[in-house]
């Protein structure tokens, strides 16, 4: 397996402690930018790869929001020099990793399935939805074994301070306020990390060639009670929610329907969200070592 990433502010290589020494020769790293053609030419020329597992992105809305350009270059570029290099060496199958935020906004009913028509509402969703089309697109050119997965709110261990859950979390740790876009009542749908990457690899060995795929974790919660339930769990009073101005283009909720990928992949999320908060709460509680030094690096959270 080849790790590649070019480490920007939010690549921790800390994140990796313990997998040279569990994998050794089977695991190695390459830093490298997805959107430079001939280092990816380089790699692949190199190695002979079943697959390309698209991951590689600039994620966070807000700083799409004040700076569009970086959002482009990784993750439509990079996909589109990613897509050409597979092409060219001959490796068999391409997972583009996208997101539910390529749909846009749902009402108060109703879920996105792999049939709901692409709305994005910011660069960062519309950066991904140009590398969904760009990816399906492949395949019907070219040929390709491309296949594309949409996946609502993810959770978990080491997740970037700057995401809903941990920056909460961290806040409330530290008695700062936590800031609330808006009127608080935005809904998401949450999926633990390691449901996440399960339906990754079931994609990759049981997708089909064409196929999107949705991966939600059936738990929709309204961003106000779920930053009241973090409180209430670390016995922290609700008067340190800030209410502030809302973000451009926010969404107002996101529900995906994943029952095709159920079906199709023989998948199913296993975390109930509860649960999985509470063990993610834990392991923030028990890893400052790992979050402050991020925070002290970033300079903003």
């Amino acid at each position: 397996m080849t790790n590649v990433d070019v480490l920007t502010y939010a690549g921790n290589p800390a994140n990796l402690d313990g997998v040279v020494e569990e994998h050794g020769e089977r695991y190695e790293f390459f830093k490298a930018d997805i959107a430079h053609a001939d280092q990816m030419d380089a790699l692949m020329t190199e190695h002979q790869f079943y697959a390309v597992i698209n991951f590689a992105a600039e994620s966070h809305v807000d700083r799409s929001i004040n700076s569009p350009l970086n959002f482009i270059h990784t993750n439509v570029v990079g996909t589109s020099v990613l897509l050409d290099c597979v092409r060219r060496h001959g490796v068999q199958r391409f997972i583009q990793i996208s997101t539910d935020e390529v749909y846009g906004s749902l009402g108060s009913t109703g879920k996105f399935t792999e049939q709901s028509p692409l709305d994005p509402s910011s660069p960062y969703s519309a950066s991904k939805a140009g590398a969904d089309l760009l990816a399906l697109a492949c395949h019907k050119t070219y040929g390709q074994d491309v296949i594309v997965t949409r996946c609502s709110n993810n959770y978990g261990p080491y997740q970037f301070p700057e995401k809903l859950i941990p920056l909460m979390i961290i806040k409330a740790l530290r008695n700062e306020p936590l800031p609330v876009y808006g009127d608080g009542q935005n809904v998401r749908d949450w999926i633990h990390v390691n449901d996440h990457c399960a339906a990754i690899v079931a994609a990759l060995f049981e997708g089909k060639a064409g196929r999107v795929y949705n991966f939600g974790g059936n738990s929709e919660m309204v961003n106000l009670d779920l930053v009241k339930m973090i409180l209430q769990r670390l016995g922290k009073p609700a008067r340190l929610i800030s209410f502030v101005e809302d973000r451009l283009g926010h969404d107002r909720r996101y529900a995906i329907d994943s029952a095709f990928a159920q079906r199709e992949l023989n998948w199913k999320p296993r975390h109930q969200f509860e649960e999985g908060l509470a063990e993610t709460m834990q392991w923030y509680i028990e890893n400052p070592n790992w979050w402050q030094p991020l925070l002290e690096r970033a300079g903003r959270y």
